[in-house]
């Protein structure tokens, strides 16, 4: 029987029947209803490229995805135990570059017809138990831009949104959110257009539909306006992204303003219901700082999530989306994020 069920109530999320983070406020801003995350898009990735999947190798041997995901798995505890209550998984992965145009790498859980590949299979039902064990929750993402090619219509990518469905649904999993696509407006990714921000509300109501309403679901953006109305009217929570959100200096520039900005606007939009906000993907720190992404995004009443990738001449303790991984809160950046939220859960 699964231990941990997520549900929305009040404009927050609820976790077996108690809203998270119960009763906790932090410099006298709500926490209770908030559900805090990390960005781990590869913790069940595997490269099939065999001219690409050499770069991923670890000192100590071959590139190997059951070894990433037994490690990550392993991680949960101390992400647990800092306040995290949710990590994002994505069945299309995640540039292991952090940001790269060019991918010729083929991570990606889906075979051309939209069925799920049985080793991601695998590894997702071990993530997903593992979290559900710890209280904790999974945001599954289904497609990323580069890897959408991957899928060979409009009918397969419709296939695999209700093959998903369909083994969540045959599994009895209640710890899981899904993200349709990541940053569905991003220009120039999506191989099929339905994924897209246009129409992407059809595949969160296919999936809405064909779960009875059983499964919350929404998709990923980088607009600092609000998204479409039928996104907002479809989706059960909203995943804004902050990366796009920085300072007149540039992209490594933090602006705390602009994430409260881009929360009003959000909430300003044609179709928006009261429905939770999350940033599931953030790449901007600062966590030593008094105002930076996290405090902003609190301070509006929003849930934050930690967007971590290897930059040029970093170790390999650096980053939870650059391949390999090292999944262990080991880095200055990593204590930092972790540090601070648990300060602001008390945990």
């Amino acid at each position: 029987m699964p231990a941990t069920s997520v549900s929305i109530a009040n404009g927050g999320f609820v976790l077996n029947g108690v809203p998270t983070y119960a009763g906790r406020s932090w410099q006298g801003h709500r926490v209770e209803g908030m559900l805090f995350n990390s960005r781990m898009a590869n913790a069940i990735a595997d490269d099939e490229n065999p001219a690409t999947r050499g770069a991923w190798a670890y000192a100590d041997g071959d590139w190997d995805a059951e070894r990433s995901t037994r490690e990550f798995i392993a991680a949960l505890p101390a992400y647990r135990a800092h306040g995290l209550l949710a990590v994002c998984l994505n069945l299309s992965g995640g540039s292991p570059q952090g940001y790269s145009w060019h991918q010729p790498w083929k991570i990606c859980g889906f075979r051309p017809d939209g069925t799920i590949k049985p080793a991601w299979v695998a590894r997702l039902a071990s993530v997903i138990e593992a979290c559900d064990r710890l209280g904790m929750v999974v945001i599954l993402g289904l497609f990323y831009g580069k890897q959408s090619s991957t899928l060979a219509d409009e009918a397969t990518v419709k296939q695999a949104v209700a093959n998903v469905v369909d083994w969540l649904l045959a599994r009895g999993v209640t710890n899981v959110l899904l993200e349709i696509g990541n940053e569905v407006d991003l220009k120039g990714v999506w191989a099929h257009n339905i994924i897209a921000a246009g129409r992407c509300h059809e595949l969160i109501e296919l999936a809405k539909a064909r779960s009875r309403n059983k499964l919350l679901v929404s998709t990923s953006l980088i607009a600092r306006e609000a998204p479409p109305p039928a996104i907002l009217a479809a989706a059960d929570f909203l995943l804004p992204h902050g990366n796009g959100i920085y300072g007149p200096d540039g992209p490594m520039q933090p602006s705390p303003h602009g994430i409260r900005l881009q929360v009003k606007n959000w909430r300003a939009g044609s179709g928006y219901r009261g429905q939770p906000i999350v940033y599931n993907e953030d790449d901007h720190f600062e966590f030593d700082k008094p105002d930076n992404h996290f405090v902003a995004a609190v301070e509006s009443g929003a849930s934050w999530g930690f967007f971590d990738y290897r930059r040029i001449r970093e170790r390999f303790e650096d980053g939870f989306q650059s391949l390999p991984v090292d999944w262990t809160i080991s880095s200055t950046r990593k204590r930092g994020f972790f540090g601070l939220l648990k300060e602001i859960t008390g945990s």
